[in-house]
């Protein structure tokens, strides 16, 4: 009988090294928390806050950074301080985390949902370029997983057609367009720090700009209504509570101090991968990277799956072969006019109420490259993975080198 040439079959698994822990504290964080805890200013701009927002704008290249309870209020008020309103069309991908569609609704603008670039799964500047109209107010570019948008496309439809654009950082945090950072390059950026982002404190956001009538709106919004320092008084606008805590301050900025050294170290480990994957070729490739990015950040590493080169092994099967051999792969977001999270047309969405005939038929909406994206083509890594040590980006690579190798196996198992 011959010997097992998968871990699905029986052999050993290729990777038997662990990608990192995340979250990740350092031990700044444990004195400083306690100090916080002993002081009785746990909220209400503290010294935390206002230092993290300090160092956040200088890591970012923003001259304000103001933070926020979460990475979907950072779009809501983002949004209102670009001057959206009621009845403006906002430009959203159909491929995203269903808080940027949510966002925009929110505040009463109707949201356009475009298709995608099919190399990178960003903000297509075609797309938008065709869905603009009289109404259209504002961009909202997705920096998703391991690509940024074309940049320089989207500034010219926005000068060309007076359009705000409030960048959407949450997979981003320090990636740079030209030497620019990624929440610096429109007129606002968004910022989360949910748990599995590259920069956490659990929930958290931030708004990042350079304009100082944004800056001043966004604190205002968010800070109920209140000035930001040193005036700290009543701004004479309709305030929210979204205000982010000591606490979640003291994560951001000791997570803040490794951030740049884990950048540069994902994007090694990245260059490493696409590069081993080139080399191997068979179904599976990295996105190619635009020269224009200077830096890239990543919340995972957006890779391709070629159906064509794949042996009749469909991607659900390579994927689950590969995680047999220690190497885990998922799939990308729902598009979301189609996410099961997302019931636009639940009495709970303010979709209902809304003229239909002004609105997108969302039931009916088909973005072709969004759809084959999600259901044939698209597969992320996630930055633990990038975050480990060479020899961990190497046992990956023999893991789909074995994977590959074996096509005709992987195939008849699933046959079989």
């Amino acid at each position: 009988m011959a010997a097992p040439t998968l871990a699905l079959t029986g052999a050993a698994p290729v990777v038997n090294l662990k990608p990192e822990p995340w979250p990740q504290i350092g031990e700044q964080e444990l004195p400083w928390m306690e100090e916080v805890l002993r002081s009785g200013k746990w909220s209400w701009v503290g010294p935390h806050e206002q230092a993290f927002c300090e160092e956040f704008a200088a890591f970012i290249g923003s001259r304000y950074a103001i933070g926020l309870a979460n990475g979907t209020v950072t779009l809501q008020c983002a949004l209102q301080a670009v001057g959206v309103v009621p009845g403006d069309e906002v430009i959203v991908p159909g491929l995203t985390w269903v808080a940027t569609m949510q966002a925009a609704l929110d505040i009463g603008a109707d949201v356009v949902l475009v298709d995608i670039d099919p190399e990178t799964y960003v903000l297509d500047p075609q797309a938008v370029a065709a869905a603009i109209t009289p109404r259209t107010k504002a961009i909202v570019p997705v920096h998703l997983y391991g690509c940024m948008c074309d940049m320089d496309a989207l500034k010219e439809l926005a000068a060309k057609h007076d359009l705000r654009i409030v960048e959407d950082v949450a997979h981003q945090h320090g990636s740079r367009w030209r030497e620019v950072g990624a929440g610096a390059c429109g007129d606002a950026g968004s910022f989360s720090f949910q748990q599995s982002k590259v920069l956490t404190s659990g929930e958290g956001g931030a708004v990042t700009c350079n304009d100082e009538e944004i800056y001043q709106t966004v604190f205002a919004l968010k800070q109920v209504g209140w000035a930001p320092p040193p005036d700290m008084k009543p701004a004479e606008l309709y305030g929210h509570n979204y205000r982010i805590t000591e606490m979640q301050c003291v994560l951001l900025r000791g997570g803040l101090t490794r951030l740049e050294a884990q950048t540069l170290r994902r994007e090694q480990n990245a260059r490493a991968f696409a590069a081993g994957l080139e080399e191997l070729g068979g179904p599976l490739r990295a996105a190619r990277r635009d020269p224009r990015i200077t830096r890239q950040a990543y919340y995972g590493m957006t890779l391709h799956f070629d159906p064509e080169r794949a042996a009749g092994v469909t991607r659900a099967q390579y994927v689950a072969v590969l995680a047999a051999e220690g190497l885990t792969l998922s799939e990308t977001y729902e598009p979301v006019y189609r996410h099961p999270l997302l019931n636009l047309y639940h009495r709970t969405s303010p979709v209902p109420y809304r003229d239909p005939s002004r609105l997108q038929n969302y039931r009916d909406l088909r973005l072709p490259i969004c759809e084959r994206a999600k259901n044939e083509t698209a597969l992320i890594m996630t930055h633990t993975h990038l975050l480990a040590a060479p020899e961990y980006i190497a046992q990956l690579l023999e893991a789909v080198a074995r994977v590959n190798a074996h096509l005709e196996v992987v195939r008849a198992h699933f046959a079989g």
